[in-house]
């Protein structure tokens, strides 16, 4: 994995792969999903690939009637709302995805700070097949 350059690209690779990684600062230890080249906390530019956890928590979320082409193209619209959240991840950064296995028409219903474990979208659109990073809430027990 740390001979693979980080870029977008090869982030999105591993999602497709099922993995959610992102970049780690060796001089801080700072890690940053989606992956940076440069680190914004020290400015260093030696990272490495490392891996998440996938789990985190909600930390903000929106119930959206009307996006982009690419989800109109899946079904969502105003008739179909579907959700993105911002997840605060175990290791400490905030990534935006998609929010699974809610009802985007009952946004009361969704909680901020609900416990979220990653999951992975695997979508073919007019641009060819693509993975989408999401994340569903963990059933409680």
């Amino acid at each position: 994995m740390e001979d693979r350059p980080i870029n977008d690209h090869e982030y999105r690779q591993f999602l497709a792969e099922e993995k959610l990684m992102g970049s780690r600062c060796t001089d801080c230890e700072t890690l940053y999903v989606p992956p940076r080249q440069i680190c914004p906390q020290c400015r260093g530019d030696a990272l490495k690939w490392a891996p998440a956890t996938g789990r985190g928590k909600i930390v903000a979320f929106t119930s959206i009637s009307i996006g982009p082409a690419f989800m109109a193209e899946d079904g969502y619209g105003r008739q179909r709302p579907y959700c993105t959240a911002a997840v605060e991840l175990d290791e400490g950064p905030r990534v935006v995805a998609r929010l699974e296995d809610v009802d985007p028409s009952r946004p009361d219903q969704i909680i901020v700070g609900t416990p979220v474990i990653v999951r992975f979208v695997h979508r073919n659109g007019t641009c060819g097949p693509r993975t989408c990073l999401a994340f569903s809430p963990v059933a409680q027990s």
